[in-house]
């Protein structure tokens, strides 16, 4: 998953029905229904909230054009939704519930897959697969993120990502930091960000995304780059997978919280006001970054997308101003680093009306030529062995090859049903000690009350 500018609207929260009812009216109204036309094909996607970025509208415009000439009779139309992150599910959920509103194919978020399977929202596409020889080049790791509880296979992964320490290398200069910067633990983090906060004044030293408007971007590359390096690399900090039960906080939870909370108790990271911003993403990527006015960013691998040729946003000197760092564990342990990983899916609802032209769609797509020109437009991560093996793809970005690099050691949240409650949840404790509203110990013990409603009592380690 890419978290980025995102509302603070609850993922899985179910809507009032006033408002429930008109919104289906209103996608209805617009055509977003599938079953009217069967020579017609309606694609649902997450279009940028950022009008400067075009990157999946070219790339689906390209794909568009194949597809067509290859099907005589057959239209693409897309039902874009121009929304943050948050609010794209809610309108999503609303719209593959009914037979009028579903499209065709849609783009799923890994961390909601698990969700909308449940409530019965998507196709399996096993069926499919089998007959399918490509599905043989996809990673294990990308098709488990894709995969229900239930065994089934339910999205075709486009991409994954990872996630590290991007810093400037100019601020680094006149702080008087290495440009080769490397940190062995969270407190050589810390140390960089009072030495920038002390000698370049103006710049904010650290931004590590915070809050329920930072929506997934709290929980993924705030939190759980934090959480995800306080024990070892065999145990997942947040599920306990034997139990099937999710764990209640503990101290690696509190430590990492009092990380956050020390970013900005001591203001080394954004105002408040500016990290609780549901668009404070795409400042950073926009603004902060190519401005020099941020020291290090704790971020994913998708941001060059941002500065490439013809994106509205061009900062071609990127490679040569900011440096790449991997997040270090918090002592220092083994394995040292810490990536966590996400990545969105193409899904067929349950109730589309044209699902084997869907997944012609989809076949269209995921050609090695059409992958590999996904991956390097959306500085995407590639989940096709052969495309990762191609020399083209490796040498086409600078911080590819750094950013793949990581898969190796990478970690994958728990999206399993509960899991959008659960970020949830994580989001609310770091917003409590951003704010200063909660001590470390008071939002961790909130956040055991919420775990406890969100996942039916499903709890271990208190």
């Amino acid at each position: 998953m890419r978290p980025q500018e995102v509302m603070p609207v609850r993922p899985t929260a179910a809507l009032p029905p006033l408002l429930a009812l008109a919104l289906t009216a209103a996608l209805t109204a617009c055509g977003g229904g599938s079953g009217s036309d069967p020579d017609t094909l309606k694609v649902s996607f997450k279009q940028s909230t950022d009008n400067s970025i075009k990157v999946m509208d070219t790339y689906l415009a390209d794909i568009k054009k194949q597809f067509e000439k290859a099907n005589p009779g057959k239209k693409v139309e897309f039902v874009p939704i121009k929304a943050p992150d948050a609010e794209y599910y809610t309108k999503l959920q609303q719209m593959l519930r009914s037979p009028k509103t579903a499209p065709d194919l849609v783009y799923e978020d890994t961390f909601l897959i698990n969700s909308d399977i449940t409530s019965g929202y998507l196709r399996p596409l096993d069926a499919y697969l089998a007959k399918w020889p490509d599905w043989n080049q996809f990673i294990d790791t990308a098709k488990a993120a894709a995969e229900g509880q239930d065994g089934r296979t339910y999205g075709v992964p486009d991409g994954t990502d990872t996630r590290g320490l991007w810093f400037d290398k100019g601020v680094f200069a006149k702080a008087g930091l290495p440009a080769d910067w490397q940190p062995k633990n969270w407190e050589e983090v810390l140390r960089a960000a009072r030495t920038i906060k002390k000698k370049v004044p103006g710049v904010t030293p650290l931004n590590v995304y915070t809050g329920k408007p930072a929506g997934e971007a709290a929980t993924m590359q705030g939190f759980q780059m934090l959480l995800y390096g306080t024990g070892d690399a065999a145990t997942d900090p947040l599920y306990d997978r034997s139990s099937k039960k999710w764990i209640a906080a503990g101290q690696g939870f509190e430590d990492a919280l009092a990380f956050v909370e020390t970013v900005y108790k001591e203001k080394l990271g954004p105002d408040v006001a500016d990290a609780l911003d549901p668009n404070f993403g795409t400042r950073v990527r926009g603004e902060l970054l190519p401005q020099g006015r941020l020291g290090i960013d704790l971020d994913g691998s998708w941001l060059p997308q941002d500065w490439q040729k013809g994106s509205g946003r061009e900062w071609p000197e990127w490679s040569r101003k900011l440096g790449l760092a991997y997040m270090p564990t918090q002592n220092g342990q083994a394995p040292g680093k810490v990536s966590m990983s996400g990545g969105w899916t193409w899904a067929i609802p349950a109730k589309a009306g044209n699902p084997d032209l869907a997944f012609d769609f989809i076949r269209t797509m995921q050609t090695k030529a059409n992958a590999q020109k996904w991956y390097i437009a959306n500085s995407g991560i590639a989940v096709r062995k052969d495309v990762a093996a191609d020399p083209a793809y490796v040498g086409a970005q600078p911080g590819l090859k750094f950013f793949t690099d990581l898969v190796a050691s990478t970690r994958y949240r728990p999206a399993y049903p509960a899991y959008p409650k659960v970020s949830t949840a994580i989001q609310e404790a770091m917003e409590s000690v951003t704010t200063g509203d909660a001590s470390v110990r008071e939002a961790a013990k909130a956040y055991d009350e919420e775990l406890k409603a969100a996942t039916d009592g499903q709890v271990t380690g208190q």
